[in-house]
């Protein structure tokens, strides 16, 4: 069985692709290159800020501001927490209360806390790491590797196979299954064949979910 339970954020616990597509069309139409929804699922979802401003935008010297106009869009239209949805809560509490959870996200920390404080679930995760905690970012395993390491201060012996994962993107399929995890992916921010090395693929997460992979083989 799941011995943990690790949750990505953007698009995973916080249902909020559409408001991360909208923030990153507006700071990058006002940067001179317009991206289109198609073009930014294809080419950039899951993928770290400044890797996908460079690859969007080139190497630039405004990269960091232009990383901190698209952290204070988003913090701005998600600040009361709504995009946590009822179901979700109820998941994540659920699981806190048979195993460790934790949180490994491409987000800054300035843009999940506020909202899992909002959501009322501050005090629920064992272990967050953001992209301010890593030098790698997804695909790269080092953020789920790290959450490893945090989840054996409850579970020492923990094993990587013993941890479950759920994902909503190709880059962070691949993140988690390089650290050795296994991995459930969301269909619910890119089509089924760019999910195709995950474990097993869910439509949502709800209490049933949670307490499947719990009570099932890992």
């Amino acid at each position: 069985m799941a011995r943990a339970i690790l949750f990505d954020f953007n698009g995973t616990l916080s249902a909020d692709e559409h408001i991360m597509y909208e923030v990153v069309a507006e700071v990058y139409a006002g940067a001179g290159r317009p991206i289109s929804h198609a073009e930014y699922l294809d080419q950039l979802a899951g993928i770290p800020d400044e890797v996908a401003v460079r690859m969007w935008l080139g190497d630039r010297e405004d990269v960091d501001a232009l990383v901190s106009r698209r952290i204070e869009g988003y913090r701005r239209r998600v600040r009361d927490g709504a995009t946590v949805t009822e179901a979700v809560r109820a998941a994540v509490r659920e699981a806190a209360a048979e195993v460790p959870i934790g949180i490994v996200s491409g987000a800054a920390r300035a843009e999940i806390e506020p909202v899992i404080a909002a959501a009322g679930l501050e005090d629920t995760f064992a272990v967050v790491v953001t992209a301010d905690d890593v030098a790698e970012g997804k695909p790269h395993p080092e953020g789920y590797l790290r959450a490893l390491d945090g989840l054996r201060t409850a579970i020492p012996e923990l094993r990587p196979h013993e941890v479950t994962v759920l994902e909503d993107t190709e880059a962070g399929v691949r993140s988690a299954k390089a650290a050795g995890m296994r991995v459930v992916a969301l269909a619910s921010t890119l089509p089924l064949h760019r999910l195709g090395e995950a474990d097993e693929v869910a439509h949502s997460i709800d209490r049933s979910l949670v307490r499947r992979l719990i009570a099932s083989p890992g």
